[in-house]
């Protein structure tokens, strides 16, 4: 049986670093709309991340590079006014932070400003350190993400497990603690050997929230198209599907368009 409370406060930055120091297990699920938001929100989820995976499973692009801020705004507004409880994070999409610290900085103000959401996540550690200290010195929240940055896939050339060498797992414990030291309230590791993501969460006092990561970090994330079933053709390892929505939604518009060609809806029941 589960003993797990449901906590309806409004999670904060703060309350996430209270959840890792008593060892409560943090949730984060990626949204991109209103509906959606709305009900992982009431399920009660901790974070709710409004991803630049939208590129991908809402737009149907290859890569998350194709996102505008723009359009990071836009599913941010539609998030927000979903959510009563959960942390929201916006990610800052590819091109609007990198090598430009008041372009980083007036990006991010626009986030907060325009879709209200809490805080909002970047790529990256010593390369874009710059960047995340102009934003933290407007009071802006950042979460950071290391290991495989899906922003940089045309560097990596592949979607592998990242930091399995020495020479990149010791910078991306490096790189980590540099998050800690800059101000990052939570980072996320991803896709990296499960005994790394557990050391390095051991060792710096900011959340750590894993995905493809082992169950060593404080918590975890997946794409909420992925873990619904909604979207069939993505299959890594660490994913687990909760419910197979795709073949429901499928089966149901099947059942609808039949029901539509056999006279069958509506009957006199729906209709005025």
């Amino acid at each position: 049986m589960s003993t797990y409370t449901p906590d309806n406060r409004k999670v904060t930055t703060r309350r996430l670093i209270e959840m890792k120091t008593r060892g409560e297990k943090i949730s984060m699920l990626t949204a991109y709309d209103y509906s959606m938001a709305r009900l992982i929100d009431e399920a009660g989820m901790d974070v709710i991340l409004v991803g630049d995976s939208a590129s991908n499973v809402m737009a149907g692009n290859i890569t998350t590079l194709p996102m505008t801020l723009e359009q990071m705004i836009y599913h941010g507004q539609s998030v927000v006014r979903g959510v009563k409880r959960a942390l929201v994070v916006v990610d800052m999409p590819f091109g609007s932070y990198q090598g430009n610290p008041i372009e980083a900085l007036n990006s991010a103000i626009r986030i907060m400003k325009e879709t209200g959401a809490d805080c909002v996540k970047l790529e990256g550690g010593e390369e874009i350190a710059e960047s995340i200290t102009k934003i933290l010195s407007a009071g802006i929240p950042v979460m950071g993400h290391l290991g495989l940055t899906p922003q940089s896939i045309n560097k990596f050339g592949t979607y592998a497990v990242r930091a399995q060498e020495e020479a990149e797992a010791q910078k991306l414990i490096k790189d980590a603690h540099l998050l800690e030291s800059l101000g990052c309230f939570a980072v996320v590791l991803e896709k990296i050997p499960a005994k790394l993501a557990a050391s390095i969460t051991q060792e710096i006092s900011i959340p750590v929230i894993g995905i493809g990561a082992g169950g060593g970090t404080d918590g975890q994330v997946l794409v909420m198209h992925d873990m619904l079933g909604i979207n069939k053709g993505f299959s890594p390892r660490f994913l687990r599907r909760y419910a197979n929505v795709g073949d429901i939604i499928t089966d149901a518009v099947k059942q609808y368009i039949e029901d539509v060609k056999s006279r069958d809806f509506p009957n006199e029941k729906e209709q005025y």
